[in-house]
């Protein structure tokens, strides 16, 4: 049953990175307390509320106990079908490694993979029909803009699966994203959650 985001007939997927230790915010960040839930809770909402089949969550620093409370949040959403969770066992090199880990995951296909980040609850869903829009006509990837500023998630089209799998250090996935140029269909929003992250305890007020 579709919920959410309608369904297309394309074959969509998304990564969701919550491999990060959380240095700056004291550790177990994605595990700390937000709204009615934990912090992770928001990006596994907007996931959800996508239009991808799969949703793969990458684990690593509290992998068990992050893991544990993504399959709790997925029961109560009923998605616990669509939720894969694979652990990142070097995490530590950086993002790099937790998207190489979820990239490898990747059913061959899917016409492309949104990147959602599990320190950003506030991801507004309107946007991802939008950035699906974008690659379904021509885009190589898709990311919301929010005053000037690029945001979050980015939608990966197929073509750059290959450097998503390859990713290395704390660059994540700007490698795949050098040189698109106009191939990065850039989507204007007024909704500042596409840019809302949490670093610090004080951020879960904001």
């Amino acid at each position: 049953m579709a919920t959410g985001v309608e369904r297309n007939q394309a074959a969509w997927s998304a990564i969701v990175l919550a491999a990060g230790a959380g240095r700056r915010f004291g550790g177990r960040k994605l595990l700390a307390p937000f709204e009615d839930g934990v912090l992770l809770d928001g990006a596994l909402k907007a996931a959800f509320a996508s239009p991808a089949s799969t949703i793969i969550l990458v684990t690593g620093s509290e992998a068990a106990d992050v893991a544990t409370a993504a399959r709790a949040f997925a029961e109560r959403q009923g998605q616990g079908g669509r939720l894969q969770i694979v652990h990142a066992a070097d995490h530590a090199e950086g993002m790099g490694a937790s998207l190489r880990a979820g990239a490898a995951l990747l059913p061959a296909d899917s016409a492309g993979a949104f990147v959602f980040l599990g320190d950003m609850p506030r991801i507004p869903t309107a946007v991802l029909p939008r950035l699906v829009e974008a690659v379904e006509t021509g885009a190589a990837a898709a990311a919301p803009v929010c005053g000037g500023r690029r945001g979050h998630p980015v939608l990966f089209g197929a073509g750059l699966f290959a450097p998503l799998r390859q990713a290395s250090g704390d660059e994540g996935a700007r490698a795949a994203l050098a040189g698109l140029g106009p191939r990065l269909a850039l989507i204007e929003t007024d909704d500042a959650g596409v840019l809302f992250d949490v670093d610090q305890p004080g951020d879960l007020a904001g």
